[in-house]
């Protein structure tokens, strides 16, 4: 059974460039991803975040839709907490509504942003659970609260997670379960869908120095200094250990990389995330990805979710 490839973009905003560079780069991947034959693009929501663009995943998914015409396109995801469900359910409607079954709903509970950040938010105490289940009533049909989402415009929700808890409750809801391995490698979780980080080059060593920049910045993360993503030459000499967050190679490395990810995991989907400083070789990257798409294969192992 083939494999779907799909891409989760942050919009980073690296070392010497700005947020209006990061929403382009971001706008242009998604052309380029469709070419390729991506399946959908998720963005997701992070708030007081120097290294990160994508804040308002709403906005931003409707502009991708805008600049693309076949992929499925939506957030990874929205941070329920955050919003009243109703809001989220009227801008996911509309979407749905302008981009007829186009449109993803991933929905996550992280606060995504530092404390004080957190703090303005105002984020809901009411139960996670309570809130998800709001938020499904509000996508029936039977129910016009929702106005946008009169007639069936309705978008495809996911749960967002990295833990089998929350596999366990996105089965309870019925929904499918999007795995975030990409920010818990060491986590092993059945999923339809899995997040990985990736770096893919021509061959093994370019992918390495490709690595320099991402290993750097976790290093100085845990070191308690928060940096933009440097370039490889800059990284080359403060380079962190690599953990095994970020997936490297050249083809033949990425393929047998990324086949033990779906043997692991039972997923039918990957979506690659990738954490590259030049934005041509991030393009790149996604190139040699979609190249090797026909070497993936799914056993749709028991016990895994069908989608």
């Amino acid at each position: 059974m083939g494999i779907r490839l799909s891409v989760l973009d942050t919009s980073p905003i690296v070392q010497g460039s700005t947020p209006r560079e990061a929403l382009r780069n971001t706008a242009d991947l998604a052309e380029l991803a469709e070419q390729l034959g991506f399946h959908r693009y998720w963005v997701p929501e992070h708030h007081g975040m120097r290294g990160v663009a994508s804040s308002a995943p709403a906005v931003l998914t409707g502009h991708l839709a805008a600049v693309t015409s076949r992929m499925r396109i939506g957030a990874g995801g929205v941070l329920l907490p955050n919003h009243p469900p109703l809001v989220v359910a009227e801008q996911f409607g509309t979407l749905a509504a302008l981009h007829p079954g186009r449109i993803d709903l991933g929905v996550g509970r992280a606060p995504g942003g530092p404390p004080h950040v957190v703090t303005a938010l105002r984020r809901s105490s009411a139960p996670y659970r309570e809130q998800l289940e709001e938020l499904l009533a509000l996508f029936d049909p039977r129910n016009t609260t929702a106005v946008p989402v009169r007639g069936g415009n309705v978008p495809e929700v996911w749960l967002l997670g990295s833990s089998p808890g929350t596999a366990e409750l996105a089965a309870a809801l019925n929904i499918p379960f999007a795995f975030a391995r990409h920010l818990s490698p060491d986590q092993a979780c059945r999923a339809d869908l899995v997040s990985v980080s990736v770096i893919a080059a021509d061959d093994d060593e370019r992918a390495e120095w490709l690595a320099g920049p991402i290993r750097t910045k976790v290093r100085s993360r845990r070191e308690g200094n928060r940096i933009l993503l440097p370039s490889p030459e800059d990284a080359a000499t403060h380079l962190g250990p690599d953990d095994g967050r970020v997936l490297t190679g050249g083809p033949e490395t990425i393929t047998r990389k990324l086949q033990a990810v779906i043997d692991e995991t039972g997923t039918e989907e990957l979506m690659i995330t990738s954490p590259i400083h030049h934005h041509a070789d991030r393009r790149r990257s996604y190139e040699l990805v979609a190249a090797i798409a026909g070497g993936l294969s799914s056993t749709a192992a028991s016990g895994a979710a069908e989608p």
